[in-house]
């Protein structure tokens, strides 16, 4: 190796001399002498060595780069990357790529920079690249004939002008092509680590017909009204909101990595939909003080194991598998349709992968099964309206972490190219299921509010589980014409999901008597449809000291759910042939509709007392949504949406005295919100 380092820093320092000496040889030519040589040069194209790219830009780090192949110091792929880079920066990416390998050190770098301090070398013979190398991981597309014979030689071709109008593509989160290596398009390098910036500014103003939780967000018909939860008053409740806490920005990133087969890739992202600051400057106008958090934190490893085969690990946090497959394409993107039929989350997680090809079609068939442990989260709190840390931790992450299990997800997912015009994204057909538990603490403390009898029986406290589980099918068709997004779902407890109608769990005392419920080890809520409990199979002694049958646990059983939605996005300027470089060329209109409900049996159940919704005893049945929204492309970077919608809530009326709502005086069992959103987005 020693040998090895020595031979090739010798090469190294003889190449970057000779740069200099070729450049004044080049300088010293007269114009008609160069453009001689380029008429010569387009009539007679140099031959090419078979299953090598034409060579373009400096010719000694063309010729480096064949033997330094051949010795195994680069990859074919870092090979590629550095022949495909301009003419004007390719000697300093060998620089860089061999710095890195340590095959230069610092001692070489400053020689090199200082070539007449060296001893005198003996000019050597062109060196022949005699090993093809390869250019299927990392060559660009080639360019039509007619622009590649319009590039001047030595450069790389122009990037065609679009043809069409691009068609639309799915606002997915399935990664089922792999990043490539060296692919990031770096906005700016911190030491090796490639970085690009993106994210959105977006600025929406907002009509509601009816808004009584008083949220810049759609919410299901929770009314927390002192008076009356379930009564908007003398009117429907109207509001109007401004926002721009839904602005967005995040980063790529890539690692070096002396492996050819293997990418380091990640991302960070946040936005500035968090609490809201109240402190001494900021008390009365919290309100514009949304606090920044994060969305997105994670790193992937991708290994190729052939051109077909990918197999990747990503440890962090970053959308679900279960319900974040597929998203619906909404202008309101706080909430984005949860609890109305778009179930989604982001959790923190590990997760195992495998992306491979499926043969030499056209269609370009690629299966992705994927599988994940998850933060193991229940999604359960005490009330909405009094979320301390306390209420935010212990219920709804304490829970989940108390059954001493992760969460396990899993996702497979099949793509493949359905229509073939250009500019249009690839067809996922997906499969997404979830299984996760949850568990309440009760401590011996606990114990002595209740009978003596189940003190007894329980000396030391008890524990008391449900399951949480979930399947998803869905389908993105993107085509020429339309796009068409489509999920369904079944499960249960899917409130961390945003599912079920606020939903979580029930505790079943069917058949035992002198029930009684206690709090958890994290002060969890003292409720008969929600909290751990204990029951009498006989009879309980009016002391409580005695029963005549066993002390049970009363099993704690999930609310059931089902819903989804549909999403039909139509291209409307490419229907149109607009100009693809023109100011028309991003008309786009959007219909939507969504819906979640409740297993009927599971809301009625008379097991669960009138409490079956942890929230509030609230028969929420089912939330239903309808949508259009039509976005104007300006440029590139500037967009204006516009969104006319209707989000409903509709309670269970056979549900005793709580089965209306009081609209503006008015008994009905469905609450109605018409929401008109508008404002302009600017990408970067």
């Amino acid at each position: 190796m020693l040998k090895l380092k020595m031979w090739l820093s010798s090469l190294f320092v003889l190449a970057f001399m000779a740069v200099p000496v070729m450049a004044g040889n080049n300088d010293a030519k007269t114009e008609n002498e160069s453009a001689a040589n380029a008429t010569s040069a387009a009539a007679t194209p140099a031959a090419a060595s078979p299953g090598v790219a034409s060579p373009a830009g400096d010719a000694n780090v063309i010729a480096l780069l064949g033997v330094l192949v051949k010795k195994g110091v680069l990859a074919p792929a870092e090979a590629n990357a550095i022949r495909n880079a301009a003419p004007t920066t390719q000697f300093q990416a060998l620089v860089e790529a061999l710095s890195r390998k340590g095959v230069l050190t610092a001692s070489d770098l400053s020689a090199a920079a200082n070539p007449a301090a060296q001893p005198p070398t003996v000019a050597a013979a062109p060196v022949v690249v005699t090993e093809a190398v390869s250019t299927s991981l990392v060559s660009p597309e080639p360019a039509p004939a007619s622009q590649a014979s319009a590039a001047p030689q030595g450069a790389p071709p122009p990037v065609p002008p679009p043809a069409v109008v691009a068609a639309i593509a799915p606002l997915r989160v399935l990664p089922v092509d792999p990043p490539r290596k060296d692919g990031l398009n770096a906005a700016f390098k911190m030491g090796p680590v490639k970085m690009t910036p993106y994210g959105f500014l977006k600025a929406t103003g907002v009509y509601d017909t009816s808004n009584p939780n008083g949220d810049d967000m759609p919410f299901p018909g929770i009314f927390l009204s002192s008076s009356s939860i379930l009564s908007t008053g003398p009117t429907e409740d109207p509001e109007f909101h401004l926002k721009a806490r839904s602005s967005r920005i995040g980063a790529n990133f890539e690692w070096p990595d002396i492996s050819p087969k293997v990418t380091l890739t990640g991302r960070i992202e946040g936005d500035f939909e968090g609490n809201f600051s109240e402190v001494d400057n900021r008390d009365v106008s919290s309100i514009r003080s949304s606090m920044f958090s994060f969305r997105q934190a994670w790193v992937r490893m991708d290994y190729a194991a052939s051109d077909k085969t990918d197999i990747y690990f990503e440890g962090g946090q970053d959308w679900t598998l279960f319900g974040s497959s597929a998203l619906p394409n909404l202008l309101e993107t706080t909430a984005l349709g949860y609890w109305y039929g778009d179930i989604y989350e982001r959790s923190p997680q590990f997760q195992l992968g495998l992306v491979q090809k499926l043969g030499s079609s056209s269609r370009n068939f690629k299966l992705s099964p994927t599988f994940a442990i998850m933060m193991p989260s229940t999604g359960q709190i005490e009330k909405l309206g009094s979320l301390s840390l306390q209420g935010q931790i212990a219920q709804a992450e304490r829970e989940g972490a108390d059954s001493g299990r992760p969460e396990f997800e899993g996702r497979l997912a099949l793509q493949f190219q359905l229509d073939k015009a250009p500019a249009v994204a690839p067809a996922q057909i997906f499969w997404s299921g979830f299984r996760g538990k949850r568990t309440s603490i009760v401590p011996s403390s606990s114990m002595s509010s209740g009978p003596a009898a189940f003190a007894a029986a329980f000396p030391n406290g008890f524990t008391s589980s449900s399951t949480m589980y979930g399947n998803q099918l869905g389908v993105q068709l993107p085509t020429r014409w339309l796009t068409l997004v489509v999920t369904g779902y079944f499960g249960g407890d899917l409130r961390f999901f945003f599912g079920g109608q606020v939903n979580t769990f029930f505790t079943d005392t069917g058949g035992l008597s002198g029930v009684q419920s206690y709090h958890t080890l994290d002060g969890g809520p003292l409720a008969a449809a929600g909290s751990p409990a204990l029951g009498c199979t006989g009879t309980l002694s009016e002391d409580g000291s005695t029963c005549s049958g066993s002390v049970l646990i009363a099993p704690e059983r999930p609310i059931r759910a089902f819903g989804g939605f549909v999403n039909l996005g139509l291209p409307l300027s490419r229907w149109f042939h607009a100009d693809p470089k023109g100011h028309n060329a991003g008309w786009q209109l959007y219909l939507h509709a969504g819906k979640d409900q409740v297993v009927r049996r599971d809301l009625l159940n008379p097991n669960a007392g009138a409490a079956a919704n942890i929230l509030a005893p609230l028969p929420l049945r089912m939330g239903k949504l309808a949508a259009l929204t039509l976005y104007y492309k300006f440029n590139a970077f500037a967009s204006f949406g516009f969104e006319q919608s209707i989000y409903a809530t509709r309670l269970d009326p056979s549900f005793g005295g709580l089965g209306h709502y009081v609209i503006a005086g008015v008994n009905s069992n469905e609450w109605q919100d018409h929401r008109t959103e508008f404002g302009p987005i600017f990408t970067f």
